[in-house]
């Protein structure tokens, strides 16, 4: 019997009160996470039992686990195969299309909940996606097509590269990183690469959003660049500086990152294959 079979046979095992059992303590060691509920629902005899709302027991906990397992990351192979493996387990049977289609409507719910809630941004460092400054670009040269006025005129990317780090820190794949120094003044070296250059990512953005307080966007490019896509006005170069003055406070004298304003191209092609070049 596939996975979709039907309790046409558990209904006679499990009816009467002589069925109703406890779930024993080795089957529930045994059973994959997040599963419990549904296995003493289905051991007690009474998962098809339905509540006042028509929800059978074993649905109910199919549901809960479904929800669980998608918040855990589980994939929904791989809930189901929980669910498989709690049915044999317990019962001997498979699992019932009810149960099945309640893990699976509450794993795609709770899914589906997440995705709703990310946004363009990097959650570790707050900066937008290379692909959200690339939409916003790309907003820029189509408003171009109605309105008079060029973008490379009107507008600029602010760019802040990061250095190398100091000796002996500890680099993924030699990725340029920014040394900052910690509250002491000492320098602050983590001991995992790739958080240690998050961190510092997150800094160049703290800095670059000070700067750049306004409607702007400030998005990461690559593994080492933060971008800043602003209006080219007569307060740019000042800005530009004070970024400058911030970042090196934060650094050992001749480590501070490079900033410079980076003049965009006319097309809209152009303005992502600069992206490219920049995210190298």
């Amino acid at each position: 019997m596939g996975i979709f079979a039907t309790r046409s046979r558990r209904t006679t095992a499990t009816d009467g009160p002589e069925a109703r059992r406890e779930l024993p303590e080795r089957v529930r060691a045994g059973l994959p996470a997040q599963f419990e509920a549904v296995g003493e629902a289905l051991a007690s005899g009474l998962g098809s039992a339905r509540d006042s709302a028509g929800v059978g027991r074993a649905e109910a906990a199919c549901a809960e686990a479904g929800r669980e397992l998608a918040r855990d990351g589980a994939s929904l192979d791989e809930a189901l195969e929980g669910l498989r493996l709690t049915s044999l387990a317990v019962i001997g049977l498979e699992p019932a299309y009810v149960d099945i289609r309640a893990l699976s409507n509450a794993w795609s719910e709770a899914t589906l909940g997440y995705l709703h809630q990310l946004s363009c941004e990097d959650p570790m460092t707050g900066l937008a996606s290379l692909a959200h400054v690339r939409s916003r670009l790309s907003e820029l040269y189509r408003g171009e097509l109605r309105e008079r006025g060029r973008v490379q005129e009107a507008h600029a990317l602010v760019v802040a590269s990061l250095p190398a780090g100091p000796p002996g820190e500890p680099q993924e794949g030699g990725s340029p990183g920014l040394f900052l120094l910690g509250p002491d003044g000492s320098p602050e070296v983590g001991p995992d690469a790739h958080l240690t250059r998050t961190l510092r990512m997150a800094r160049l953005g703290e800095a670059a959003r000070t700067v750049f307080a306004g409607p702007e966007t400030i998005g990461r490019v690559g593994q080492h660049r933060v971008v800043v896509l602003t209006d080219r006005d007569e307060l740019l170069g000042r800005r530009v500086a004070l970024l400058r003055r911030i970042l090196g406070s934060l650094v050992n004298a001749g480590d501070a990152p490079r900033v410079w304003i980076e003049g965009l191209p006319s097309t809209d092609a152009g303005a992502a294959q600069l992206l490219d070049e920049l995210a190298r």
